[in-house]
């Protein structure tokens, strides 16, 4: 626990001060890849044809919009043009514009500056900082353990997502979400508060969970705790008839669909757009349209950017498999081993606080194992280094390791890992250079 020293008394202006001095040195590095040349000019290409030759682009903005903020940025600047574009959750070009709408009256003391890569910068580092101090007190919450909530907070702020955290991507507004979903969902378990307020937290935690969906699409994973505490409460209306428990199903079931309704309000409005379309006036429904299943998002993903069951299984791509290898061992050893312990939370060392909290942390373990059998299966594998840091029980576990001595040296190992591949991936990433 050496590796991590925190300040008891003061356990929140500690966390702040090791996120700014984390994000310094990240950004740090990200400025200074100036010095070379970008290996790829979409960037200059993007800020030249968005804002003009004359902007003013910061040299951090420039460095940070890479790889898939690009498009997000496209989306938050000019809305969605390119049906491929419908493969990026909608919410952070939305938030960018709104954001960017609001600052309307103070826009001309920006002069030419690129308003929308700057704004997503700082939302998504302010995000993150929300979501580090939300999983401290879920962890808190939860187990009741100052110390494992300190280090599972440090971790997720030096998790290997490093940059991308920082970066105009969804990442750090979908763990914020997620967490403090999370933090909402526990607060409905709580078998002392009233039928009133245990049903707000569920309504409350499915509508954020529904939000971080309409960020990033894995979020419709969670619908699984709305799913398995409805089946609870239905066995417990059907021993014993009562209007709490049913009304709290109620509650769960609007929870759950609130979830829906982050993937599927998107997909609505693209289907007004390609498919309610008139041939007279020489537009044709797209092929998806058809589909049992009208998903833009799943037709896009699969047609444009090759995703799909086994479709990255190449020899080309076994580098990538390598790379994200460590990430997916922890992924699944956590989540597995958390279910192996079902009654005992992280361990005896660590036991959960109360029995209403056993299922939810399994569930949870159980979510972040799916996510990364997904990744090996259906997704770009490599992204699962910043899928990752949505997700707490791994956090968790690897906190719990460096309170055990006998796991205490593989726990360290562990951290050392993503300080290292965190700073070389800002490298790389602000050099436009892969993975990504």
């Amino acid at each position: 626990m050496k590796l991590i020293p925190h300040h008891e008394s003061r356990p929140l202006q500690s966390l702040i001060a090791v996120f700014a001095a984390w994000k310094g040195f990240l950004l740090a590095i990200a400025l200074g890849t100036t010095v070379s040349q970008d290996y790829d000019t979409s960037t200059s290409l993007f800020f030249e044809h968005a804002y003009g030759s004359s902007a003013n682009a910061s040299a951090l903005a420039t460095r940070l919009t890479r790889w898939d903020a690009l498009y997000f940025m496209q989306a938050a600047r000019h809305g969605y043009v390119y049906e491929q574009q419908w493969a990026f959750g909608a919410a952070l070009p939305l938030s960018v514009r709104g954001i960017v709408w609001l600052l309307g009256p103070l826009a001309h003391l920006a002069g030419d500056a690129a308003l929308e890569p700057v704004v997503a910068i700082v939302l998504a580092n302010s995000a993150h900082l929300a979501a580090v101090l939300a999983l401290h007190r879920l962890t808190l919450v939860l187990f009741g353990n100052k110390t494992l909530a300190y280090v599972a907070a440090v971790l997720h702020i030096l998790s290997p997502a490093g940059l991308f955290l920082s970066a105009p991507y969804a990442e750090s507004p979908f763990a914020c979400l997620s967490f403090i979903g999370n933090l909402l969902f526990a607060a409905g378990l709580r078998p002392s508060a009233t039928v009133g307020k245990r049903m707000l937290a569920f309504v409350g935690a499915g509508i954020l969970f529904g939000l971080a969906t309409s960020f990033r699409s894995n979020g419709l994973l969670n619908g699984l705790l709305f799913a398995v505490e409805a089946l609870k409460c239905l066995l417990g209306f059907v021993r014993q008839p009562s209007v709490s428990r049913l009304a709290l199903l109620a509650s769960l079931i609007i929870g759950g669909l609130s979830i829906a309704a982050g993937s599927v309000v998107p997909q609505t409005v693209a289907w007004f757009r390609y498919c309610n379309v008139d041939p007279a006036d020489g537009m044709e429904p797209r092929p998806w349209c058809s589909r049992l299943i009208p998903s833009i998002f799943t037709f896009v993903q699969s047609h444009y950017w090759n995703n799909g069951f086994l479709r990255y299984w190449t020899p080309n791509q076994l580098p990538l498999f390598v790379l994200a290898s460590p990430v997916l061992t922890l992924l699944i050893e956590s989540g597995l081993d958390v279910s192996r312990r079902f009654g005992q939370g992280l361990g005896r060392a660590t036991p959960v606080v109360g029995e209403p909290y056993q299922t939810f942390v399994l569930t949870l373990g159980v979510i972040q194992t799916l996510v990364a059998v997904l990744a090996i299966t259906n997704f770009h594998v490599q992204i699962i280094t910043r899928l990752s840091s949505g997700y707490p029980v791994w956090y968790w576990w690897i906190a719990n390791s460096l309170r055990n001595g006998e796991t205490r040296k593989t726990g360290s190992m562990v951290v050392v890992f993503m300080v290292m591949y965190a700073g070389i991936q800002g490298g790389l990433f602000a050099s436009f250079l892969p993975p990504a």
